[in-house]
């Protein structure tokens, strides 16, 4: 009894081996394709990937049913003192003038105005609008032309190559048009979350927009609506090292097996076409 019985890898004497320059060829070219298919794998596994995902479910469980929404808008033809955000939705709130981290601005000597405001809504349907409800005197011709810069929801994202619809408002120019006109913009939110390879979670909300215009005498507000949408994930996570292990190993032991047995066809050939030539095959 011997432990080399258990030696699955015999090794044959290198003087009965028989070395060929069609091997060679064959060899190099093996080895050339194993690097680059090594190199491939390499950079596919250190690349990050960027996967998006639906599912029907709110995943930001800890917010408490809110959203937090960020607005700046500019209505430079309407003093700040007629300015108001108004809130309500289907749970029954109803808030007129909402002032709480808020700031108005004037603009062209104090005949305009620049609202920035950061609130939170319900998610359920409703609005929020910039009107003049709150104002202690209503104007008889409010002009609601605007310019909007920024209206976004949860978290702000800055991160490269993640594209999508989070501030789809941003530049929205209506100063030309009727001055007593109200603008409704109907949105649509859609959850996001990103998260990246250490794991950090961040939840924002991108939205599509319908725009409706009415023109009417006495109209003396934008709406910005936000019925509910569907789920979204866009995460980056890490590929667990396990992943090229395999795909390196089959990289080369299949390499190596299809060049075996390409190396052997092409040599048997040959020693085959020689006894043909030498009338040895009958």
């Amino acid at each position: 009894f011997s432990s080399f019985r258990f030696d699955i890898y015999r090794k044959v004497p290198k003087d009965l081996t028989q070395p060929t320059y069609t091997g060679a060829i064959i060899s190099v070219c093996c080895c050339l394709f194993i690097l680059f298919l090594f190199l491939s794998e390499l950079t596919g596994f250190i690349a990050t990937e960027i996967v998006n995902e639906l599912y029907v479910d709110d995943p930001d469980k800890d917010s408490g049913g809110k959203i937090e929404v960020n607005l700046n808008i500019s209505l430079p033809n309407l003093h700040c003192e007629l300015v108001g955000l108004d809130i309500q939705d289907e749970m029954g709130r109803h808030e007129v003038g909402h002032i709480d981290n808020s700031m108005k601005i004037p603009l062209n000597n104090g005949d305009g105005c620049r609202f920035e405001g950061h609130f939170s809504i319900n998610k359920v349907p409703g609005n929020f609008h910039v009107s003049t409800h709150s104002a202690t005197a209503q104007p008889q011709n409010p002009d609601m032309t605007h310019v909007i810069h920024k209206l976004s929801f949860g978290d702000k994202l800055q991160v490269h190559n993640v594209h999508g619809a989070f501030n789809a408002l941003e530049g929205a120019d209506k100063l030309s048009s009727n001055p007593l006109a109200s603008h409704d913009y109907i949105l649509k939110i859609v959850p996001t979350v990103y998260e990246d390879m250490s794991g950090k979670q961040r939840y924002s909300y991108q939205y599509t927009v319908a725009n409706k215009v009415k023109e009417l005498l006495l109209l003396q507000e934008a709406p910005l609506c936000h019925p509910r949408g569907c789920s979204a994930t866009i995460p980056s996570p890490p590929a667990p090292l396990s992943v090229p292990c395999p795909c390196i190993c089959a990289i080369i032991g299949g390499t190596f097996t299809v060049a075996g047995i390409l190396d052997s066809c092409i040599f048997t050939a040959s020693e085959a076409w020689k006894k043909i030539q030498l009338g040895k095959m009958q």
